[in-house]
């Protein structure tokens, strides 16, 4: 039973995927259910085509159902328009890729408050911010620093920030750690484990990597579009 002191961040109930090839249908997820509730850290994995990114991708409203319902905090995503869909993101996500996606002609600090150009916060709220999120993440001393000046680890840093700048319901994680070694990996790792636990963010991360989903709160396996096995404890997989 859903514990209704943590209430559903994410229900997906039904949820199939196709496309088209040719004029061939090609499912991607299968009527598939899943319950994420607030304060969660699930982990998501799969080989190659399994369906981690279609999931990852409805659930942000940046693809739609095939078929059933996905609702994110409280909005069921299939009625709103694209327009609507820009706006409800930029509220209540936080984008966290494999290969950061930051902008090189920008400072971290001028990085991480990009989301927040799209508000009506004033340029004193806005750095205000942009300096909480740094110091989250550990960067508060290179707010001035480009891209390039930063290690691959502090670009993710970076990025993380930018995510968290408007302190979204539900942080989604693309294969955070694919493209940093073992080290910084596990730092951001700590990062991600210290949000969700000292902050209470839910997070919802894919990855190929059984060392880094171990470090959520649950694994998720998908298999050909489907949930294949049982869900893991993933604090008991760590002992």
């Amino acid at each position: 039973m859903p514990d209704p002191a943590r209430p559903a961040v994410v229900e997906l109930r039904g949820v199939s995927k196709e496309y088209m090839r040719d004029k061939t249908p090609v499912p991607v997820l299968k009527d598939t259910d899943l319950d994420i509730p607030q304060g969660d850290f699930v982990a998501v994995m799969g080989p190659s085509g399994s369906g981690k990114s279609t999931l990852l991708n409805l659930v942000a409203g940046l693809d739609r159902a095939t078929t059933g319902t996905v609702t994110v905090a409280g909005q069921e995503l299939g009625e709103l328009s694209e327009s609507k869909l820009t706006r409800w993101r930029s509220h209540h996500l936080g984008f966290i890729f494999q290969l950061y996606n930051l902008m090189p002609v920008l400072t971290a600090f001028e990085n991480v408050e990009l989301p927040l150009l799209l508000t009506s916060l004033s340029r004193r709220e806005r750095a205000e911010h942009v300096r909480t999120a740094l110091k989250i993440v550990g960067l508060q001393e290179r707010h001035d620093h480009f891209p390039r000046q930063l290690s691959g680890g502090q670009e993710q840093r970076v990025a993380i920030a930018r995510a968290l700048v408007n302190d979204p319901v539900l942080l989604l994680a693309d294969e955070p750690t694919g493209n940093l070694d073992s080290t910084a990996a596990q730092e951001i790792m700590d990062l991600l484990q210290q949000l969700n636990e000292e902050f209470d963010k839910t997070i919802v991360m894919v990855t190929h990597d059984p060392r880094a989903a171990r470090r959520a709160r649950r694994m998720l396996h998908l298999e050909k579009g489907t949930f294949v096995e049982t869900e893991v404890d993933a604090l008991e997989a760590r002992r």
